[in-house]
């Protein structure tokens, strides 16, 4: 499909909208197709750090998993074993154990 629009925007043409309205449509396709998605996974990120309570178990975006012990403003105490604490900064949080094991499972 690009191809056809690229070739169709090289061709010399008589009317300039033709060649207006083909990067219009590009950027309507780059708009539904990359910036709206990643738009909204950063909008259920951010809603998922606001609504972080202690007892969730939770993956760091270093790959570490563990339970939070405490949420403070902008750090989250996380315990990864018994007796381990560490403090992460809470935009580092993005998901919850229970749901990154439900996504890496094989389909059946």
């Amino acid at each position: 499909m690009l191809t056809v629009l690229l070739q169709a925007a090289a061709e010399p043409q008589q009317n300039g909208w033709t060649s207006m309205i083909m990067i219009v449509l590009i950027f309507v396709v780059f708009y539904f197709f990359m910036i709206r998605p990643q738009s909204k996974r950063q909008k259920e990120i951010r809603k998922f750090q606001e609504s972080l309570e202690s007892g969730s178990r939770v993956i760091t975006s270093g790959g570490i998993y563990g339970k939070v012990k405490e949420v403070k403003d902008n750090v989250v105490i996380v315990e990864v074993a018994d007796n381990v604490r560490i403090k992460v900064a809470k935009s580092m949080v993005f998901a919850s154990s229970e749901e990154a094991t439900q996504a890496q499972e094989p389909q059946k």
